[in-house]
C-alpha cells in the first residue's frame, strides 16, 4: 500500500469513509486494470501534497464486491468523493492529475 492511500474494504468502509470527519476519495481498482495502475501514482502523490484535507482510500472491486454494487461502479478506476457520508462527486476512467486537483478542490 502507498504511503498515504489507504487500503479499505467492504467491511470497514462505513467507518472509514462515510462516518469520516474530512471529505474521502476512494478509488476503486483491481490489480489486473491497466488504467488503474496508470492512475495510481497520481493518486499517490496527490495524498502526500493534500492528505491533511483529505482521506485517499483504496478498494480493490474483486476482493470487495458489496460496496461497488451498493454504489453501481461499472467501471474502473471510478473515484468516488464523499463528504458527510454523500457522494459529492464521481470521476470513472483515466484523468490527468489537473482535473483530479480540480475535483478535490471542489469537495474541499
Amino acid at each position: 500500500m502507498a504511503e498515504g492511500v489507504f487500503d479499505i474494504n467492504d467491511d470497514s468502509f462505513d467507518s472509514e469513509v462515510l462516518k469520516s470527519d474530512k471529505p474521502v476519495m476512494v478509488d476503486f481498482w483491481a490489480p489486473w486494470c491497466g488504467p488503474c495502475k496508470a492512475i495510481a501514482p497520481t493518486v499517490e502523490q496527490l495524498a502526500k501534497d493534500m492528505g491533511d484535507k483529505i482521506k485517499f482510500t483504496k478498494c480493490n472491486v474483486d476482493d470487495n464486491p458489496a460496496t461497488p454494487a451498493k454504489y453501481g461502479i461499472r467501471a474502473i478506476p471510478t473515484l468516488i468523493f464523499y463528504k458527510d457520508g454523500e457522494v459529492v462527486k464521481q470521476i470513472t476512467g483515466m484523468v490527468s492529475k489537473a482535473k483530479l486537483e480540480e475535483a478535490i478542490n471542489e469537495v474541499l
